[in-house]
């Protein structure tokens, strides 16, 4: 019992109402990748899915939202409490940067969202027509959205590659 109680002590909690990002660019296999360590089937997310992954000190409440242009809409109602917007690029399909970019402002508008630090996964790294995170980050304009901290960090989600490292960044940068 002492044991059980240490380990809920220890951790801090966050709620997080994301990881969003446009259809196709690998929320559902990050989530699950983070929490069963494996590769999922998926397919394009109806609705949301909820789960809740640890990392160090944190228990991040993740909310996978679908990213389909008609759910978009419904992103607004997982901003409350958000300590922190995960927003995930397929950095292979740089013909939708500007739809990203235009959708991320959106969310980061939001005075719930407001002074929440941002952690963008440029995911799809393995693909040759990958523009690099910096490219992808200088395509999203993060600098020009306000106030805020912000890390760009390109993972491949299929092999875990960069996952944890932005995982570390989040856990120094949420304000609980």
């Amino acid at each position: 019992m002492g044991l059980l109680l240490s380990r809920i002590y220890s951790l801090t909690y966050c709620t997080f109402g994301f990881p969003v990002g446009l259809d196709g660019a690998g929320k559902t296999t990050i989530l699950y990748k983070l929490k069963l360590g494996e590769v999922v089937t998926s397919i394009p997310t109806i609705g949301f899915n909820v789960e809740t992954v640890e990392y160090k000190n944190l228990a991040l409440t993740v909310w996978d939202v679908g990213g389909q242009g008609q759910l978009r809409g419904l992103w607004r109602h997982y901003y409350q409490n958000a300590n922190a917007v995960i927003f995930v690029v397929d950095s292979s399909d740089t013909s939708r940067l500007v739809e990203a970019r235009n959708e991320i402002y959106t969310a980061l508008t939001s005075d719930e969202l407001r002074n929440v630090p941002v952690l963008v996964w440029a995911n799809k790294q393995d693909m040759p027509q990958a523009a690099s995170a910096d490219a992808v980050l200088r395509a999203l304009r993060l600098p020009d959205a306000g106030r805020r901290d912000y890390h760009c960090e390109p993972c491949v989600a299929i092999t875990h590659t960069g996952l944890i490292e932005g995982l570390e960044w989040l856990a120094q940068h949420i304000k609980l």
